[in-house]
């Protein structure tokens, strides 16, 4: 029954953890399993990365829910990390492109987790494909995403300028002032690198999609399934209220907002993040 529903699914081991490769609209997807194989009984969790980065932000609680009962698997969007194909247009296209995914990989419905721009593309998703959705998680979520001139411009010209603002933006007290969970760990040079590695038109391409964006709290008015907001009280990029106002919109919803933290919240309050994840997801 499931391989009918896979386009050319495979998966191979490597050390360090399990990947898995799915052909999806044609061109090679990349997934981290975080060291599990697919389990076709098992719920399907999937953690979609913000503007610019990919799979490995979501270590710490991708991790956690594969070694817990799931197929806990964090993506890399076409464009992005190991995933084949040009970067998506717009939000919509990638939202349709998770759709596709989702239904390439599982019989029922998923999980989305989704951060920053990640939380636009789930939302959208979810409100047009619900078949496919069966919860929502939204970290560092608002219905509208709007970006700076200076930064977009910075971004399409490809500028180092455009990574350090998004960082320095993104992080909260903790990231500018230090305090990573890992000893020697800077979180802003972290991000710094992460950005760097993307091909040089990923980000504009990205923020250029969030920008554009007009229909969040139309898709949000539309989802009809469990979902979780993750704020954080200190977030520059969506505001904590604007999480607020999604929670509200949403049927169903609850809100969490983290003391401290800023936009990047999965990484600067790893374990906060975790905990209200753990306490909705399966």
């Amino acid at each position: 029954m499931i391989s009918s529903m896979i386009w050319q699914a495979r998966s191979k081991r490597h050390s360090g953890g399990d990947e898995m490769i799915v052909n999806v609209t044609g061109n090679d997807a990349f997934l981290f399993t975080n060291g599990r194989d697919f389990d076709v009984e098992k719920p399907t969790i999937l953690f979609v990365h913000g503007a610019g980065m990919d799979h490995s932000v979501w270590t710490l609680q991708a991790r956690y829910f594969a070694h817990h009962g799931a197929n806990a698997m964090a993506v890399d969007l076409p464009g992005h990390g190991r995933s084949e194909g040009p970067p998506l247009p717009s939000i919509e296209a990638m939202g349709d492109w998770v759709a596709a995914l989702t239904d390439a990989l599982v019989a029922d419905r998923a999980v989305l987790v989704g951060h920053s721009m990640g939380a636009l593309i789930c939302l959208d998703a979810a409100s047009r494909h619900s078949d496919k959705v069966k919860q929502l998680a939204l970290l560092g979520a608002a219905p509208a995403m709007p970006v700076h001139p200076a930064l977009l411009e910075a971004a399409e010209a490809n500028r180092p300028l455009a990574a350090e603002l998004v960082s320095s933006w993104g992080h909260g007290p903790t990231g500018h002032i230090g305090g990573n969970l890992a000893p020697g760990g800077w979180l802003m040079g972290h991000a710094l690198k992460l950005l760097a590695k993307a091909p040089a038109n990923v980000l504009h391409n990205d923020l250029s999609a969030c920008n554009a964006y007009e229909r969040g709290a139309a898709a949000a008015d539309s989802v009809r399934c469990p979902t979780l907001i993750i704020s954080g009280s200190q977030d520059r990029m969506t505001p904590a209220k604007q999480g607020a106002f999604l929670a509200n919109a949403i049927d169903d919803a609850r809100l969490v907002t983290i003391e401290g933290s800023g936009h990047l919240m999965l990484v600067e309050k790893p374990d906060a993040t975790l905990d209200a994840l753990i306490d909705v997801l399966p």
